[in-house]
């Protein structure tokens, strides 16, 4: 299943980055991990097994969430003992294809292997747990292109507030405006846009729709057309 418009190719590319970047915030799920398709396969397993009604659509509502305004979100829909039992369902399907190792998104390693190249400063910015973030950074052989990791659970608001964005520039030490952010969700988008931050949306299961690109931000197909824009300003 993908649902990325073909109009993100077949549009004119957006313009390259205006200012030399002090860093680069990578997202991960979606981003730079092939996780959201595993993701989804693991939902529709145990969704069927416990022979739960739920469609792709409210699992595809919450890219990019916060696993706390996730567990919300099942509980507003379904009993408690039904949400319970899918979330330690999906829970087990899905950690067991973690520990397996989840395949790296096209560009993935070309793009982290530029950045570190070049010197630039570059922290993971993802609203999933540390201990999940560093299981799979580590089974993906990703860690060691990091400086730091910001975690969902290190702020009191995770995207799309920008709390977590502006966090990882502290950690860093560069100022907002200097960091390019690349991202596949909405809410990402939106976090770092609140943070004074320019992000690169490279769109994963979820097509942009009009609202969505009315926000203004760079879209683009490929984490190797991200990195287009941003080597002019490297020059």
């Amino acid at each position: 299943m993908d649902t990325r418009s073909d109009e993100i190719t077949a549009a004119a590319p957006p313009p390259a980055i205006g200012f030399r970047p002090a860093a680069v915030l990578f997202d991960m799920d979606g981003l730079m991990i092939e996780s959201e398709r595993t993701l989804l396969e693991c939902w529709r397993q145990s969704a069927a097994e416990l022979q739960l009604a739920l469609d792709d659509a409210l699992w595809l509502s919450m890219i990019g969430l916060s696993d706390k305004v996730c567990r919300q979100m099942l509980h507003d829909r379904l009993r408690t003992d039904q949400a319970e039992a899918l979330t330690a369902r999906l829970g087990a399907l899905y950690g067991a294809r973690v520990e397996a190792g989840l395949p790296l998104r096209p560009g993935t390693r070309r793009i982290l292997d530029w950045v570190e190249g070049i010197g630039l400063a570059r922290a993971v910015v993802t609203s999933t747990h540390r201990w999940r973030t560093e299981q799979k950074l580590e089974r993906c052989d990703l860690q060691r292109y990091f400086v730091t990791v910001v975690t969902g659970d290190e702020v009191r608001e995770s995207k799309p507030a920008p709390d977590i964005y502006l966090l990882a520039a502290a950690r860093l030490g560069v100022e907002p405006a200097r960091c390019v952010v690349l991202e596949d969700s909405v809410p990402g988008v939106r976090a770092a846009l609140a943070a004074g931050m320019t992000p690169i949306q490279v769109p994963d299961l979820v097509a942009p729709d009009a609202a969505v690109r009315a926000l203004g931000h760079r879209i683009v197909a490929s984490l190797d057309e991200a990195r287009a824009l941003i080597a002019p300003a490297l020059a």
